[in-house]
């Protein structure tokens, strides 16, 4: 043990000594607009949704294919919320954060409502005969009737600093672009089926999306994670592409006014672009592995539905750092279950298996697409993601692809990240040892610099913090 402790020793200090220590690497890269400016995306915007790869709700075939063995445990989901009672969330609920910081107890049944309208969403496109249309309705009409999709501990952004909703402020959090990107879904695919019941219920619905996305996301330039006001030493983390990735959806589901659309997406380019240049070139997640599905993942989701929304026109998928995001997860996992946990990042969990074989697809990287096979052979390969609409679509259509690949995943020997200052070293007698140097100022950081653990046969021995 004495020798094992003096070679880490050494291996630290070598690998420490060429540190710089750089406190922010903020690179003006702006690869989006480079991609394209506003003019050109009127002339390459696919309108009037027909960028949507997802059947027609009255194309029965089509989703009987796409559903697969999926089908039948989703409708089943769908009728155990056909008695389901829409719970009203009342202004304790909200002031309870700021009186004794309990979060939950707004965040429960505001959860509940919106797994419950996903999962009858999900239960009427699999058996299309309109049983859960009705609930859909009660449940889409309720949403609307809210003051706020945001969650109570993110309100104190409003002006008022106040945990309850401000009628006269409206800000964009990510509950509340998740919410409104599931309304927008919903009014995409039944508006014509609540029109026949009544359509001031689909007006409604255009109206509380256009008053709490469309318009703030437009008007407001103060919102922290779009970053047009960001300084040097300012963190942007996943709070960026994923508000970004929910507000895309909003837009190219809602807004048929080519100009407005070409001015909206061209803002989210912008907004995008503040993130990928906070990244470092090595394409490390300094979140942790437990946020790359919110930070890189959820970049790769709005860079998707980019791609999507103008024909596949406006694409960087071929940008080494784009790569390089997406393969820090794959070069990340230890083994068993354990991954690298830097930063507020849990030591278990390997990753959306779907989400990351599409993002290795796009990137054209075999690392990504085997070690996602290799995840999918360890689960339920029946099971589809909930709670997340676009992620399930795609996950859908890439399910069969995904389940035909071999698992032949082999974790790199050597991972160097020489800007995040992350570096991971195996060999063939099962060892594996993950080091950190960075600084302490990243988001999610736990003071972690200078920082190493130590595996045998992927279970972790050793982990040494900084002291």
């Amino acid at each position: 043990m004495n020798r094992m402790k003096h070679l880490i020793c050494v291996f630290l200090l070598a690998t420490f000594g060429s540190f710089s220590f750089k406190a922010n690497a903020y690179t003006e890269r702006d690869m989006l607009q480079k991609a394209a400016d506003e003019t050109t995306l009127k002339n390459v915007l696919v309108m009037k949704q027909a960028w949507v790869p997802y059947p027609a709700y009255t194309d029965r075939a089509a989703w009987d294919s796409l559903m697969g063995p999926n089908k039948q445990r989703l409708i089943v989901a769908g009728e155990k919320l056909l008695d389901y009672k829409w719970q009203l969330i009342p202004a304790t609920a909200y002031l309870e954060y700021e009186r004794t910081g309990n979060r939950k107890i707004m965040e429960v049944p505001y959860d509940a409502n919106r797994q419950a309208l996903n999962t009858l969403m999900l239960a009427e496109l699999a058996e299309g005969k309109g049983r859960f249309i009705d609930q859909l309705l009660n449940g889409a009409y309720m949403s609307c009737e809210m003051n706020s999709w945001v969650l109570s501990a993110h309100l104190p952004r409003q002006s008022s600093k106040r945990s309850l909703p401000d009628f006269r402020e409206q800000i964009i959090d990510l509950g509340s672009g998740g919410y409104g990107a599931l309304m927008a879904w919903v009014h995409y695919f039944f508006r014509k089926p609540f029109d026949k019941i009544n359509p001031v219920v689909s007006l409604q619905m255009r109206k509380a999306i256009k008053e709490r996305i469309l318009d703030p996301y437009m008007n407001d330039d103060d919102m922290w994670w779009m970053a047009f006001n960001w300084q040097p030493g300012e963190i942007i983390n996943n709070w960026n592409p994923w508000c970004n990735s929910n507000a895309l959806q909003c837009f190219l589901l809602m807004e048929n006014n080519k100009d407005k659309l070409a001015k909206a997406v061209y803002r989210s380019m912008k907004s995008v672009d503040k993130f990928i240049n906070f990244v470092k070139s090595d394409g490390a997640c300094e979140e942790g592995t437990s946020y790359w599905g919110h930070a890189a993942g959820k970049m790769y989701d709005y860079l998707q539905m980019l791609s999507d929304g103008t024909g596949g026109k406006v694409s960087v998928f071929d940008q080494p750092i784009i790569k390089n995001m997406g393969e820090y997860i794959a070069r990340s996992y230890v083994g068993n279950g354990w991954v690298v946990n830097f930063a507020d990042a849990s030591a278990k969990g390997g990753g959306d298996a779907d989400l990351i074989f599409r993002y290795g697809k796009a990137v054209e990287s075999p690392l990504m697409m085997n070690y996602a096979a290799y995840l999918k052979s360890l689960s339920d390969k029946d099971g589809i993601p909930s709670g997340d609409p676009f992620r399930l679509f795609q996950t859908l259509l890439s399910r069969e692809e995904l389940e035909g690949m071999s698992a032949d995943y082999q974790a790199p020997g050597y991972s160097w990240y020489p800007e995040t200052e992350f570096c991971y070293m195996t060999n063939k007698n099962g060892f594996f040892v993950a080091t950190k140097g960075g600084y302490n100022n990243e988001s999610h950081n736990h003071n972690d610099a200078g920082t190493f653990s130590l595996y045998l046969n992927t279970t972790p021995i050793l982990s040494m913090p900084e002291s």
